[in-house]
């Protein structure tokens, strides 16, 4: 039996775009060969559809939507498998589950309710769902197919380490009679996530002996990217097929006895592969919005020069525009390093001396001095972007890094003003690797001080500690979740473990006013980190 992974970019809340996103993918598997298509969890409204599942018809929406698909399938003469938003059967509980229907030729032949509802990191699914426990099992032409939903299968202890279910489902349909076990998904990516959900996945089929495949959506909704990425394994664990990354995607599976072919691998490269999720994340955000048109300050320096060309090749030159906007404290190789990146890169450019209105707001402020009057100077440039970004119907790009944003190294309302941080899940040094790979950066940006130029002789180094030894505390503090004793036994010095974690904590007032971050690391700012802003800080 041909069964056909329909990998698409579902959009949330559009169910009409949704349905024609899986026909038109079921319709190019059908013609050739496939009887069974599967799509994505959650393929209907998109995912995540948070507190939209909320609203009084969406659950009616989801079924309205499914009906059309089993109609489809009438059509089509082939299974379709797919998620979706569905009410509850439990009378006490959750009102809604996460659902999966099979249909064939017009037919409902089963209806999967998802078993484990992950609440760590970015996921909440507990907020809105009931779990059912109950194992499906479904008879399709001669096949006994094991029907799982995502976290059904992230339960393999020799992958994950300690896991937070006791229930194993895929062992569950295994022990019903299952010979083939299909997963849909809507798992996001961060660095090296599609090795481990293969690595998972290739586990779990060699220790239940039944082959196992996984579709996943791709894409970005706000700061979720999705890679794609789909998988059919073998009951040996080996790889028969994989779907590309970042992408649409039909991906057609036939033998699983046996590799008949060896499938394309994916390359090792986690700096390019951060560079398709952050330009899919800009492209599906302004998609996906509305929205056409980027507007970002051009500094002079790294950051802002990664941002523009990720922007450039996301959105087309046409859609760029970067404004550098230079004081008495702007050095003359800011200004023209801003203007050669515009003219490498081909976007939109324009210098608007900001001087005199500084002079103004702080005379109007009472001449407050120090750091004051450098954060006036940000919030002058983020002024002068959101005016332009309004009266122009664009959206501002934030330009902030990881570090920056974890020790509070910005201004509110200043640097911090846009729509979305496109680089606030990387940290400084892996911006300066990455900007590396792009030919059209000057080369004096890579090799200058970094600076924020608000005041004479500036450096970042004035306020921060060096950026690699900044980097790898942040690295235990927040990646590792190291208290300030634990890194200091890992030979970091204690006073200035101690200073960066106070940093870190009296930032978090900052961090809840940022804009959107695109998480392509494994502990990011945003959903995945919920830390109070009134605690005792480090001392």
């Amino acid at each position: 039996m041909k069964i056909a992974l329909l990998q698409i970019n579902p959009t949330v809340n559009d169910f009409d775009g949704n349905v024609a996103r899986i026909e038109a993918a079921a319709r190019e598997a059908v013609a050739a060969g496939a009887e069974l298509c599967v799509a994505p969890e959650l393929a209907l409204c998109g995912y995540p559809p948070h507190d939209l599942m909320l609203q009084s018809r969406f659950a009616a929406r989801n079924e309205a939507a499914c009906d059309r698909l089993v109609r489809l399938s009438a059509a089509l003469r082939c299974g379709l498998l797919f998620g979706l938003v569905l009410a509850s059967d439990n009378p006490r509980g959750k009102p809604l589950s996460n659902g999966a229907v099979l249909c064939d030729s017009g037919r409902v032949l089963a209806v999967k309710r998802k078993a484990l509802l992950p609440t760590y990191d970015v996921f909440d699914e507990r907020r809105y769902f009931e779990p059912d426990f109950t194992p499906c099992v479904a008879e399709f032409r001669g096949r006994r197919l094991g029907l799982l939903i995502c976290e059904d299968v992230w339960v393999e202890e020799s992958v994950l380490g300690r896991i937070e279910y006791s229930q194993d489902p895929a062992a569950e349909c295994v022990s019903r009679g299952a010979d083939l076990l299909i997963n849909i998904s809507a798992s996001p990516w961060q660095e090296g996530k599609h090795r481990l959900r293969e690595r998972l996945c290739a586990a779990v089929a060699r220790r239940l002996k039944r082959p196992l495949l996984l579709c996943n959506q791709w894409g970005g909704n706000d700061d979720l990217i999705f890679d794609g990425g789909s998988l059919a394994v073998g009951a040996d664990g080996l790889t028969c097929a994989r779907g590309r990354l970042f992408g649409d995607d039909v991906v057609a599976v036939e033998h699983l006895a046996a590799r008949a072919n060896q499938p394309q691998t994916w390359a090792e490269d986690d700096i390019a592969d951060q560079i398709e999720a952050l330009c899919l994340g800009i492209r599906d955000y302004f998609r996906k919005t509305g929205f056409a048109k980027a507007l970002l300050g051009l500094s002079g320096g790294i950051d802002s020069a990664l941002v523009a060309c990720l922007a450039q090749r996301a959105l087309g030159r046409e859609n760029v525009k970067g404004i550098t906007m230079p004081t008495r404290f702007s050095s003359r190789g800011s200004v023209e390093d801003s203007r050669l990146l515009a003219q490498a890169l081909g976007i939109g450019f324009e210098v608007v001396p900001i001087d005199g209105a500084f002079e103004n707001l702080r005379t109007l402020c009472g001449k407050p001095g120090g750091l004051a009057e450098e954060n006036l100077q940000a919030r002058v440039r983020g002024l002068v972007l959101m005016t332009r970004s309004n009266a122009e119907g664009s959206l501002v790009l934030a330009t902030g890094n990881q570090s920056e944003l974890a020790v509070g190294y910005s201004t509110l309302y200043g640097d911090m003003c846009g729509a979305l941080e496109v680089i606030g899940d990387l940290s400084k040094m892996r911006v300066y690797e990455m900007a590396r790979r792009f030919s059209e950066i000057p080369p004096d940006t890579h090799t200058k001080a970094p600076s924020a130029e608000l005041r004479e002789n500036q450096t970042d180094q004035d306020s921060l500690p060096p950026y690699p030894q900044l980097d790898a505390l942040l690295e235990g503090y927040l990646d590792g979740r190291l208290d300030i004793e634990d890194l200091v036994a890992q030979g970091q010095d204690a006073a200035l473990a101690r200073r960066v974690a106070r940093m870190v904590e009296v930032a978090e007032f900052k961090r809840r006013q940022a804009p959107i971050v695109l998480r392509v690391s494994r502990y990011a700012f945003g959903a995945g980190r919920r830390m109070p802003v009134a605690k005792k800080l480090p001392s």
